[in-house]
């Protein structure tokens, strides 16, 4: 599985233990493979290792300010009207599917759900959450105790899944193999200890970019094997089941701009206390590590295993094609400041996308109605 949902990856979060433990388990796992390891693992566990990993220690994460201690903020902390636009999409995909669950992945606070449990009413019998977190997975609980009686969470995926998925800012946490390409040789970059850190150490390799990057100068990108399997195991599940929908909201960009050849520092980026910082192997537990989605691969995936795709599109337009600006225009002042965050093109409207996909595109979203860049992919 692309993401480790299995009961070992249950979180205490009293137990969670500091960051020296956890350079003290990559490094043993650098020795024993030989003394050099691949970025996708080293990546997979700074996040999520159990009771260590970022994503499944006891740190705040999640927060507007940088004084509360949290290290950024998502599209539900910074406005309710997110959750509730996004809501009349979901409500379209389940009747359009004819089901009653919504299906959530890296539910964060669980500002998410609640925003789109109070939307949705009765159009939702069960609100199914899969977390790696423990302790998040206390926050959500808490957020969401009103809903108590629809809301479960489940640690593996199940043989089939009926309804529609939902996924913000999930698909830049799933760990990346980074290529780099030095004098027209392609190297793939791994980690190595060095005294009581790590150090990058590049190995010759035959994998590629899905597209030949144009120029000899040197290059580093990512691929994103883990990201592609868990659409296509997502899409395995929808279509054992009775069908559904998923939309995914991430940034990122399709194929021809991700591995366009300005792009040469590839997307890798790190997240603490609301500032970013392009390394990694620092303060390892203690910060978010993402890389940019490679879009055309997401929706090949899915299409290779056998969803349909309903749009792709800007994050704004998505949003405004499911009346945001409605929305703010009875909203106060302050409410008007934040949701426009989500939908400026400096900010989060341009570099956020939104992909769509369904077990039978015999509907039209409504999030794509305009603006739709699918022939782009």
């Amino acid at each position: 599985m692309p993401w480790p949902f299995g009961d070992n990856h249950r979180v205490n979060p009293s137990n969670a233990i500091g960051p020296s433990e956890l350079h003290q388990r990559i490094q043993h796992a650098i020795a024993q493979a030989g003394c050099w390891l691949g970025f996708d693992r080293f990546m997979a566990m700074a996040l999520y290792e159990p009771g260590l990993g970022y994503y499944a220690n006891a740190l705040q994460k999640f927060g507007t300010m940088p004084s509360s201690g949290s290290d950024f903020v998502t599209a539900p902390g910074l406005s309710p009207l997110f959750g509730q636009t996004l809501a009349i999409q979901v409500r379209q995909a389940l009747e359009a599917t004819r089901t009653r669950e919504v299906w959530e992945f890296g539910a964060g606070t669980g500002a998410l759900a609640l925003q789109l449990l109070d939307s949705l009413g009765d159009a939702v019998h069960r609100y199914t959450i899969v977390d790696l977190s423990g302790s998040l997975r206390a926050r959500q609980a808490d957020t969401l105790l009103k809903y108590a009686d629809k809301v479960r969470w489940l640690d593996a995926w199940p043989d089939a899944i009926e309804g529609v998925v939902v996924g913000n800012e999930v698909l830049d946490a799933m760990p990346v193999q980074l290529l780099q390409r030095t004098q027209g040789v392609w190297h793939e970059r791994g980690v190595i200890s060095a005294g009581e850190g790590f150090a990058w150490q590049d190995r010759v390799t035959d994998l590629r970019p899905p597209l030949d990057i144009e120029g000899e100068h040197d290059y580093l990108t990512e691929i994103h094997p883990q990201a592609e399997a868990f659409v296509a195991s997502l899409a395995e599940r929808l279509l054992a089941g009775r069908g559904g929908a998923a939309f995914f909201l991430d940034y990122g960009f399709p194929e021809g701009e991700y591995f366009h050849p300005q792009r040469h520092m590839g997307t890798v980026m790190c997240h603490q206390l609301h500032q970013a910082d392009d390394n990694p192997l620092v303060a390892v537990g203690q910060k978010d590590i993402t890389a940019h989605v490679n879009f055309t691969g997401v929706a090949l995936a899915a299409q290779n295993a056998g969803l349909e795709v309903l749009g792709y599109a800007s994050q704004a337009w998505f949003l405004l094609n499911l009346g945001l600006a409605e929305r703010m225009s009875s909203a106060t002042l302050p409410e008007r400041s934040q949701a426009q965050r989500l939908i400026n093109e400096h900010e989060m409207g341009e570099l956020f996308k939104v992909i769509g996909f369904a077990t039978a595109a015999d509907w039209s979203a409504q999030g794509f109605a305009r603006g739709d860049r699918s022939h782009r992919l």
